[in-house]
């Protein structure tokens, strides 16, 4: 399939994500310097490493990115919010923030609803939504698609890569849902240069992957390895 179409560039498209709990200052120095190298769309942090992104990123094109209430979706409101605040005031430039899956599962669509709009509204930066597809029916996706455009999410995203990462199916499906209004973020188990191919021409506009630069060895050498885990 993806040799109808080798002449895309996912560089653009990938936030180079670094989200193990085990991540290091210096790890994060090595992620920032490889997303200015590949010209890849931003890098993915935990929030406690924003400052420090933001000071190594800075006048260059890759955005900071971090995720908040990750990777569960459950810690409260108020804690979201302040979390997402104290991103945006440390320079976070975009925002992937998970749901609540509880509430979306018991119809709290209200609530879910008030909190996607109030971090979107408060925070004033591009929000990317993290539904955790693979958890969810269809039903549920496209509701919460929904509710998160409503909201003011700039992005739907697939999402956060510990509970099952992104197929093609789902990422035509939040594109047919999103008709054009919003991006679409694959992010988890994209293992090939090919898989990334497949994902782009299905409607994804951004890709969150640990493995950016083994998928761009890959597209001059289609042999290649696994790359990194994440």
């Amino acid at each position: 399939m993806a040799a109808d179409y080798p002449n895309i560039d996912i560089a653009p498209f990938i936030d180079h994500s670094l989200l193990l709990p085990t991540t290091t200052p210096e790890q994060i120095e090595r992620w920032c310097e490889e997303a200015y190298r590949f010209n890849f769309a931003a890098v993915c942090i935990h929030p406690c490493y924003v400052k420090q992104a933001v000071e190594l990123l800075h006048n260059k094109n890759p955005k900071v990115c971090t995720v908040i209430g990750f990777p569960t979706g459950s810690t409260t409101s108020a804690v979201k919010l302040y979390e997402a605040q104290e991103a945006v005031e440390n320079g976070a430039q975009e925002l992937d923030v998970v749901i609540n899956l509880g509430w979306l599962k018991a119809g709290k669509t209200e609530e879910l609803h008030r909190e996607m709009a109030t971090i979107c509204e408060e925070t004033g930066i591009p929000v990317k939504v993290i539904l955790e597809t693979s958890l969810l029916t269809d039903a549920e996706k496209k509701l919460s698609a929904e509710l998160a455009m409503d909201a003011g999410a700039a992005f739907l995203k697939t999402s956060t890569g510990w509970n099952g990462g992104a197929t093609v199916e789902d990422v035509r499906f939040l594109k047919e849902i999103a008709k054009d209004r919003v991006g679409i973020k694959a992010s988890g188990g994209i293992r090939t240069h090919e898989d990334a191919l497949n994902l782009i021409m299905a409607g994804a506009t951004r890709l969150g992957t640990s493995r950016g630069i083994e998928l761009l060895r890959q597209r001059d050498r289609p042999e290649g390895g696994d790359g990194e885990v994440g």
